[in-house]
């Protein structure tokens, strides 16, 4: 039997990309899985779809820049399954640009969901892991959390930061509390982020990197892979990429 199986998962970034594809494998393990996002028609498509296929899902619809948003995921998801034992930390921003272009609003909107999102999730799940005295948080990393671009200075940094804070977290909450901690570092995915990047140039960028990018549902098994493990056996790092090596 999975590891898996009954354990309650929340995921943040779930109404698409990564997060639905980590839901849907989650949920095939076993996994009772809370999705969380902003998109509401997203989430009830996602749960909709697994509860089709017998798994056991609830969306929340809430904003990960706001730590008494977050709280009340937490609490919401302990409410209806009784137990908080898995966070994928997976709702994140990838905008590229130059540092020319002085592009400070994206800047701004990467720290608050990348870092500060991450972290008022870890400060939400926190509580009840601990009194549990079990848990396991899968951080979303990436490749610029490993070697930088000229273009992703500002994400690279972001994800340098998941580095070191999991590794930190491996020190304490680990050691101490029996919360395990870990990342998965996926290369380029096909999520439409590319689209999404408002600086012309960094567009352009952004969209000739997609071209070799690899499926959401590649690094949903790498999830599942990272947390199906026996209580005493921790997969630190992840690192997915393309079968192309010229990124």
């Amino acid at each position: 039997m999975s590891h898996l199986h009954n354990k309650t998962a929340i995921i943040t970034g779930a109404s698409s990309g990564i997060g639905a594809a980590s839901a849907r494998a989650l949920a095939a393990h076993g996994a009772k899985v809370v999705l969380a996002a902003r998109d509401q028609v997203g989430l009830d498509a996602i749960v909709a779809e697994l509860t089709a296929a017998g798994g056991q899902a609830i969306g929340i619809v809430c904003d990960v820049t706001k730590p008494a948003e977050m709280k009340a995921l937490a609490q919401s998801a302990h409410d209806h399954f009784g137990a908080v034992d898995i966070l994928v930390n997976n709702a994140g921003l990838m905008l590229f640009s130059n540092w020319t272009d002085l592009a400070v609003d994206d800047w701004e909107k990467m720290i608050n969901v990348n870092v500060k999102g991450y972290l008022n999730a870890i400060a939400a799940v926190l509580p009840f892991m601990l009194a549990q005295k079990s848990g396991q948080i899968l951080n979303m990393d990436s490749v610029a959390g490993h070697q930088v671009g000229p273009a992703a200075g500002v994400y690279s940094a972001t994800k340098f930061f998941v580095q070191a804070m999991t590794e930190s977290m491996h020190k304490e909450l680990g050691v101490q509390h029996g919360i395990r901690v870990n990342t998965v570092s996926p290369g380029v995915i096909n999520t439409g982020w590319a689209d999404k990047v408002t600086d012309p140039a960094g567009r352009k960028a952004a969209q000739e990197l997609n071209k070799i990018a690899i499926a959401p549902e590649d690094i949903g098994r790498a999830v599942v892979y990272a947390l199906d493990q026996p209580a005493n056996v921790t997969v630190n790092d992840l690192i997915i990429s393309p079968t192309r090596q010229d990124w």
